[in-house]
């Protein structure tokens, strides 16, 4: 028999209504629906005042999130309190083939009561129980109806026994829900070793954007000695405690359908207080800002921000010498074809950059490029590029950083016409009786400019070109620079040979190239490998032998000096439930290091400075319900770690373990970073609760 009372269902064996009571009384399998899609089963049932008061016994209910109560009684209030006996609670899947074993966890529970005006579950007396063995006591604990997504409430705790920085600390957030679209999340803590703070997450979802404000004030009563960093600079610490705070602030907003607007800002008081209470972001170099608003047209963008940076690692940043752009002009146009087959591009990219330490310049900058690509009957393809740059800088104090040049404000300015003609000749044959396939791609380059120089002695400012990269990436590009304010001129050729082979599921890719230059440029940064009129020979090379494996190798030698002065690999090994990834880098000299010691002045013995050599390794293990996982990093130049770290944990349908370990060599701020254990578990429908030390 079934009745039904507006959105809820109560179907059973037998079903009897007293019209003088009001009483309706269910027997033998009763299910009762309700609005919130839970169902209810029970062997009797008897509900009055239209179904929102009554009782029951031998109670079974199935809820959202495979979320399941089982109870010998049930009492009903007005259809918005349900009060249980003697309650089993889990969210655990029940064995198929033994359905009378213990699920995975569950909460027994002398009493429990759903409010479902306020959205949770409370209960009385509780043990949670993993595989039927007690394992914890609760008097009272409150879980999230699993009916609902959020609602008021405080959050899991988290108690950590020790931490370097804190002490013992414990925290319990609070979450109030305001209204569908925001919400918000209070946290305060409290630890032993200093003093206490209150942070808190402000979310909006709004129509046309969305907003998030992350912040946080406290009493930091830590007190810390003062330090030299490497290049010989003291930091007096001792004054970075007292009330401190940080503000992350971030939303993106919809103008209209071309038009979009936002902010990213994050501010801190200092670095010592992110590291002190554990604001994420600590251990970067700088905390980052902008505003901006950008548009969109047909094939056209174009995007004007502001930037601004704070310094955090004191052992190679100072605040006053980081810069600001206020404003900076990016604008992009892609063209449509014309009728000569070519397409226009234009690019240009204007700045104000502001230092309190350093050079101060105003760049104005506009590049036009014509691109036509054709080929004819011999297979050849082609591309004739015609492009020109023009940039204007007015500039001051370039002889202090990033560049170290002749002091003084003046305007300079220069432009750069390039003419370039590239072809590809690729020859295709079979192999292996039609199931392989290679290939055999000459490539050549031809490339006309006016010689500019663009040595790091030039009187012009350098906000973005201060690296050069020259790799299989960028053998066959205009401009080698990673940036605008120096750009690649003169008379010259690149020529490379591209070769893939592919058979039954194997393959091999391999690009090997060198550049042929008129006018050689002595004061680029070292190591460029082109410090010769037949530059250093490049190669690239990519193995997949079968699915397990997966090499990626690229490098550059020097003939002259009878070395590699660049080279990486990256290799990817494995089964599908256990993987192997390893890195390997070598780069001479960092190109800030250079910049930052004054190389231009100092010319310090480059043969001796120590170059960036480093391995990373990491395996990845999957088996059933069990995932281990491991890392490493090591600078091979110094004989050291940098990092190291894994993951050893469990995960079913309904519960997660991870044990976390990080171990991290460097110095921030004067310090050595130390070792961190996580423990963590996640119970569905409950949370995660999560220990640290």
């Amino acid at each position: 028999m079934r009745v039904w009372q507006g959105d809820q269902a109560l179907r059973a064996d037998k079903i009897t209504y007293d019209r003088a009571s009001g009483i309706m009384t269910a027997n033998g399998h009763v299910a009762f629906v309700q609005q919130d899609g839970s169902t209810t089963y029970a062997d009797h049932i008897e509900l009055t005042q239209g179904l929102k008061d009554g009782i029951g016994s031998a109670v079974y209910m199935r809820m959202q999130q495979n979320a399941k109560l089982a109870a010998t009684g049930l009492r009903r209030t007005s259809g918005v309190l349900n009060d249980f006996s003697n309650v089993v609670y889990t969210a655990c899947a029940l064995c198929e083939k033994n359905p009378d074993l213990p699920p995975f966890w569950q909460i027994q529970a002398y009493g429990a009561t759903q409010d479902k005006e306020h959205t949770n579950i409370e209960f009385n007396h509780a043990w949670l129980k993993m595989l039927g063995i007690p394992v914890f006591y609760f008097p009272y604990f409150a879980v999230t109806d699993p009916t609902v997504k959020r609602h008021n409430g405080f959050l899991i705790p988290n108690i950590s026994p020790h931490d370097r920085y804190l002490g013992t600390y414990f925290t319990i957030p609070y979450f109030w829900d305001i209204d569908d679209q925001q919400d918000i999340t209070f946290e305060p803590l409290v630890a032993t070793k200093t003093g206490p703070q209150l942070s808190a997450i402000y979310r909006n979802r709004l129509n046309f954007g969305r907003l998030k404000i992350k912040g946080g004030v406290a009493d930091d009563t830590r007190r810390n000695s003062p330090y030299t960093n490497p290049f010989g600079q003291r930091y007096d610490n001792t004054s970075k405690h007292g009330a401190q705070g940080y503000i992350f602030a971030n939303g993106d907003f919809a103008i209209n359908r071309h038009w979009y607007g936002g902010f990213d800002v994050n501010v801190a008081s200092s670095a010592n207080y992110m590291r002190d209470y554990r604001i994420p972001g600590y251990g970067n170099d700088t905390l980052g800002s902008n505003i901006y608003v950008e548009g969109y047209g047909v094939g056209s963008f174009l995007r004007l921000d502001a930037q601004g940076y704070q310094g955090l690692n004191r052992g190679i940043i100072n605040n006053s010498e980081l810069p600001f752009a206020l404003p900076r002009l990016t604008y992009e146009f892609q063209g449509e074809p014309d009728p000569l087959g070519g397409r226009l591009s234009v690019h240009s990219t204007d700045f104000f950059v502001y230092r309190s330490r350093g050079a101060v310049d105003q760049r104005g900058e506009l590049a036009l490029q014509w691109d036509r690509p054709f080929h004819n009957n011999l297979g050849q393809q082609w591309l004739l590029t015609g492009r020109v740059d023009t940039t204007l800088y007015h500039a001051k104090h370039l002889e202090e950083q990033p560049n170290y040049g002749h002091g003084g404000g003046h305007v300079r300015g220069f432009v750069l016409p390039t003419v370039a003609l590239k072809m590809n000749w690729p020859f295709l044959r079979t192999f292996a009786k039609g199931h392989g396939s290679q290939i055999f791609e000459p490539i050549i380059q031809l490339i006309a400019a006016p010689n500019m120089g663009n040595s790091i002695n030039r009187n012009l400012p350098n906000e973005d070109s201060l690296t050069y990269e020259f790799t299989d990436t960028t053998l066959f590009a205009l401009n080698r620079y990673m940036g605008t304010d120096r750009l690649d001129s003169g008379l010259r050729a690149n020529v490379g040979i591209h070769q893939n082979w592919s058979w039954n599921g194997h393959s091999v890719d391999m690009l090997v190239g060198e550049s042929f230059q008129e006018h050689i440029d002595r004061n680029r940064l070292p190591y460029s490998g082109l410090d010769h009129h037949v530059s250093d020979p490049i190669g690239r090379i990519t193995i997949t032998p079968n699915q397990y494996v997966d090499l990626t190798a690229r490098g550059r030698y020097n003939p002259w000096r009878g070395n590699f002065d660049y080279g990486e690999a990256l290799l990817s090994t494995g089964l599908p439930f256990l993987r192997f990834t390893g890195g390997y880098v070598y780069e001479p000299i960092t190109p800030y290091y250079l910049y930052r010691t004054n190389y231009r002045r100092f010319r310090p013995n480059l043969p001796s400075l120590r170059p960036t050599n480093e391995l990373t390794g990491r395996v990845t293990a999957k088996i059933g319900q069990y995932h281990v996982s491991a890392y490493t990093r090591r600078a091979m130049q110094q004989k050291k770690f940098v990092a190291n770290g894994g993951d050893v944990g469990y995960e079913n349908d309904c519960f997660g373990l991870d044990v976390i370990y990080i171990r991290q060599y460097t110095y921030v701020g004067g310090e050595k970073r130390n070792s961190t254990v996580l423990l963590n578990f996640f119970f569905k429908t409950i949370g995660t609760f999560g220990v640290n030390g």
